[in-house]
């Protein structure tokens, strides 16, 4: 993932609602949920969800698809996965601190 990618990402998921509609969408699974759907559990508007959701489907956090006159929405897994990627490339510098990839060998200072 380039930098620009990982800030448009990160830029989508620093709104409170954008984050919790995305993570419902990752708590979905592949089959992904109705934007109606999204927007009772939510408890926000549709505008203001249809709203939200285009910020997230411009960073490619999520796709949509038209079903008859409802959209559904999923997750970008790909997308995603990219994101951590690259918040942890070259994570603790090689060392093995709490959190890092176990295994890793320590690298001297």
């Amino acid at each position: 993932m380039e930098t620009k990618n990982a800030i448009a990402a990160l830029t989508a998921l620093g709104h409170a609602t954008r984050l919790a509609a995305f993570r419902l969408l990752v708590e979905a699974g592949p089959a992904g949920r109705m934007a109606g759907d999204i927007a009772s559990l939510l408890q926000v508007p549709p505008a203001t969800l249809s709203f939200h959701l285009k910020e997230l489907l411009q960073a490619g956090l999520v796709e949509s698809e038209n079903q008859g006159r409802n959209v559904c929405y999923r997750a970008n897994f790909s997308a995603m996965t990219g994101l951590i990627d690259y918040l942890t490339h070259n994570c603790c510098a090689g060392s093995a601190a709490p959190g890092c990839t176990p295994g890793v060998t320590r690298r001297a200072c």
